[in-house]
């Protein structure tokens, strides 16, 4: 623990969650150096094995009351609902630093269990299995006092180049616009995938170019600058014979979208 501002590493860790998050950074934090997991707790048992075994010697636990006490650092990384269900439940760890990995979850959520709580809150998107560069992926910490801010500065430091400070409000907005720049753009590659693969020997890798550009002009000069396609230009002939081609659910999405983008360049002309 941080003693006169001197982290003592490796931090003796206990980790909840062994899902897409913890297994990409629990993992990078130990090979760092920073800490050093004793146990691993999932609602998992094959899950709490599988990232335990990638560890040195983490036990994997399937129950809360066998998690065990006296680790300096307790890190949740689990579902948005389950973090204020662990801090209920659990029993242990009041001298400890608690953080957690979500995004929309207050830093309060912890609050019950120790003086010392905060947020490791990585903007990134994890898939289990899936290789990741985390040197790259931003990192959002907060604590509840210095002691706890420079233990979540100093773990994420040492697995990434791109830390910031924010606050629980700040954390909810970003991860809201991430859901809409990740999670439903996703789902809409996800739909056009559905679409090419109608067709023998087609699927999302044949728009792979154009979804690069589209992302790479977003970037240099802004996405409301980036918009094109038959919305942008309100070419009603074109979005008629598109909607014609589509079922009625694709439809009815592809008509309310459309629509939306119209509506947003006609208030900015």
């Amino acid at each position: 623990m941080a003693s006169g501002g001197v982290i003592k590493a490796p931090l003796r860790t206990v980790v909840f969650g062994a899902g897409n998050v913890a297994s990409h950074l629990v993992p990078a934090l130990e090979e760092s150096g920073a800490i050093e997991v004793s146990a691993v707790w999932s609602r998992t048992e094959e899950h709490a094995s599988e990232l335990a075994s990638r560890l040195r010697s983490a036990l994997p636990v399937c129950s809360i009351d066998a998690v065990p006490d006296g680790a300096e650092l307790y890190l949740v990384s689990v579902a948005d609902d389950m973090v204020r269900r662990i801090a209920a439940e659990y029993n242990g760890g009041h001298d400890a630093v608690w953080l957690h990995t979500s995004g929309s979850v207050p830093a309060s959520a912890l609050e019950r269990l120790t003086e010392h709580y905060g947020v490791l809150y990585p903007l990134q998107t994890f898939s289990r299995g899936t290789e990741l560069d985390l040197k790259c992926v931003p990192f959002f910490i907060e604590g509840s006092d210095e002691s706890t801010l420079s233990t979540a500065r100093y773990l994420a430091e040492k697995v990434s180049t791109r830390v910031y400070e924010a606050d629980s409000d700040l954390r909810a907005r970003m991860h809201v616009a991430a859901v809409f720049g990740c999670n439903f753009t996703n789902f809409m590659w996800t739909v056009a995938d559905g679409l090419l693969r109608r067709n023998d020997g087609l699927d999302i890798t044949v728009i792979e170019p154009l979804l690069k550009e589209t992302l790479r002009k977003c970037m240099a000069i802004g996405p409301g600058n980036a918009q094109t396609g038959p919305a942008m230009r309100g070419d009603r002939n074109v979005i008629d014979k598109h909607i014609s081609m589509l079922d009625p659910e694709l439809a009815d999405m592809y008509k309310y979208l459309t629509e939306k983008i119209i509506s947003y360049y006609d208030e900015r002309n």
